[in-house]
């Protein structure tokens, strides 16, 4: 019984860690999605901020060349990233709901941001992007894995608004 409960408690431990630092996608014939989540330790108002600051997010983010435009329900963004940076994809903002959670996308996906707050100062970002369609496995192969770009996005968010949060403690 010892053996199982310790089995299960390290099963527990990688599965949360896997979450937490690594990106994982789920590809279909029709679709691929691509999720990522991490603590930050820092108020949602902070990442918030990041997140809803298009002109900002060269400085902080490294997997982004560009973002131009207005983050604001129904405005239309245009992104440049490291993944393609020949190309500029031009996104609609779709959603917003103030600290909580920001979906913007295209016709062929769509991208989700939430935050969700665990204790006062302790919150997951998760990230999450779905794209596909009918068409989908005629241009699938052309489209790089989001995987490393993910973990990479995620960890230069939480490194930047944890350097804000310390700065302000």
């Amino acid at each position: 019984m010892r053996t199982i409960l310790t089995f299960v408690t390290i099963m527990t431990t990688l599965s949360t860690t896997a979450q937490q630092t690594g990106a994982s996608t789920v590809k279909t014939t029709f679709s691929r999605e691509t999720s990522v989540s991490i603590s930050i330790q820092a108020d949602p108002s902070i990442i918030w901020a990041l997140l809803t600051n298009a002109s900002d997010f060269p400085r902080w983010n490294s997997t982004i060349i560009a973002l131009e435009g207005d983050i604001a329900e129904g405005e239309k963004i245009r992104l440049t990233s490291t993944l393609d940076s020949n190309r500029t994809f031009k996104l609609k903002v779709k959603e917003l709901q103030h600290e909580k959670r920001m979906v913007w996308g295209d016709g062929k996906g769509e991208r989700v941001y939430t935050l969700e707050e665990k204790t006062p100062g302790m919150v997951t970002f998760t990230m999450r992007e779905k794209i596909g369609g009918l068409m989908f496995p005629l241009y699938a192969k052309y489209i790089p894995s989001f995987n490393k770009s993910f973990e990479q996005f995620a960890s230069d968010l939480k490194k930047e608004a944890e350097i804000i949060q310390s700065a302000k403690n």
